[in-house]
């Protein structure tokens, strides 16, 4: 009886040998594989998390320059800011912070060319569609109507629509295209929450316009 059991394992051994001898190389490169992508993506996570890190303390301090005042720091920081970590939520936000501070001080140009580069490189379309919205209305004020209405059709975001269509009634009211403003304020009208405030400035551009809204106008008849 030992010796049969000892020859069933001898066999078993030659058996697990030959498989080992023939698929062992490759079991081992698989696995070898596996683990290597298993820490690479530790490695990624980590260096995410990192990158993160490292965004967030200079927005902070981009933060601290725009509640200063600071367009000229605001300005350095963000340059650092894009050029080491451009692809993280804390750029496009800091250029859409930058932009803003610049505006006020009266840096139309560079304001325009901060919100160029986070309309052209911002990987989410709600920061592209904030930053061609302000860029809209920059260029409107220097009476570049058609460069600002492409601006627009860039801005593609669903949560910005009404906000679009509202900027664009302005840009063709001032362009003296009154029918097509019309149209413009009622689709703002038509797709903004009636909740928001903003809608009763809407209407009262369509109002003024002639073409009140119909809740509006059984209001004025009242």
């Amino acid at each position: 009886m030992a010796t049969h059991l000892d020859l069933e394992e001898q066999e078993q051994v030659a058996q697990l040998k030959a498989f080992w001898s023939q698929y062992g190389n490759l079991i081992t490169w698989a696995l070898t594989i596996v683990l290597a992508g298993f820490a690479a993506w530790n490695g990624w996570t980590w260096w995410q998390r990192d990158q993160a890190v490292k965004a967030a303390a200079m927005f902070d301090e981009l933060q601290k320059a725009a509640d200063a005042g600071d367009a000229p720091k605001a300005a350095g920081i963000f340059n650092d800011l894009k050029e080491r970590f451009g692809g993280t939520a804390f750029a496009q936000q800091g250029g859409l912070l930058t932009a803003r501070v610049q505006f006020d001080k009266g840096q139309a140009d560079a304001a325009q060319a901060t919100l160029t580069w986070v309309a052209d490189k911002a990987s989410e379309s709600e920061y592209r569609s904030v930053a061609r919205l302000r860029l809209a209305g920059l260029l409107a004020d220097q009476k570049k109507y058609d460069e600002a209405l492409k601006q627009l059709d860039g801005a593609a975001s669903k949560e910005f629509e009404a906000l679009v269509a509202d900027r664009r009634g302005d840009i063709l009211l001032a362009q003296g295209k009154t029918d097509e403003a019309k149209a413009a304020y009622r689709k703002a009208w038509d797709t903004m929450d009636p909740a928001v405030q903003y809608r009763r400035l809407i209407d009262a551009k369509l109002t003024a316009l002639g073409a009140a809204p119909p809740a509006a106008a059984e209001g004025a008849a009242k």
